[in-house]
């Protein structure tokens, strides 16, 4: 398993930049949705010609593949601009992650610290500066939920000290969590 995690984190870290912008709307669907049926959403998304983007299309495509599709079909229908904003934060390698992160949750409708988490990892910029504290996270440290951003940053510290003290990465902790729960590396 260790050499499959460390195969998909090097995955992450040389994605095209058309498959960073299937990251972005891949974390656009995953709030309170199944990671694999969200993944298909984006696979049938990016067949998608100019013409054929649009809002009916969209929504017919997430409807059955994640939860509130209406609301995320608006955000993915709006995603091509938001990602070119987003783009030079991105790029710019003097700003720290946790501020990029920061950018991402306060600037991109749809995404909090969490999803802004998932999508820097997902595309290699995380550097083991945060956490994507989900269900499978917040089990292992026996957290119910995430009440507050200040809350995600009091657990975020907890588990990033938590990896320090496995002596792990906190990206291969992740996803080692994920498969124990998910029988599978997935994002």
């Amino acid at each position: 398993m260790q050499k499959e995690i460390k195969a998909r984190l090097e995955e992450f870290q040389n994605l095209s930049e058309k498959q960073k912008y299937q990251e972005f709307l891949f974390c656009l669907l995953t709030p309170q949705s199944k990671a694999q049926s969200c993944w298909q959403a984006v696979l049938e998304l990016s067949r998608l010609t100019k013409k054929e983007w649009t809002l009916p299309k969209i929504k017919s495509i997430i409807k059955t593949k994640t939860r509130f599709h209406n609301t995320k079909a608006k955000r993915v229908f709006k995603a091509k601009e938001t990602y070119k904003t987003i783009k030079p934060l991105l790029e710019d390698e003097s700003l720290s992650i946790p501020y990029k992160r920061a950018v991402l949750s306060k600037t991109v409708n749809g995404y909090g610290l969490k999803e802004a988490s998932h999508f820097l990892r997902n595309i290699g910029l995380s550097q083991n500066k945060i956490a994507i504290l989900d269900r499978h996270i917040l089990k292992n440290l026996r957290v119910s939920k995430i009440k507050s951003q200040k809350h995600y940053l009091q657990t975020e510290r907890l588990f990033l000290r938590y990896a320090r003290l496995l002596n792990k990465k906190p990206d291969v902790l992740d996803l080692q969590l994920w498969s124990k729960e998910n029988g599978e590396i997935f994002k």
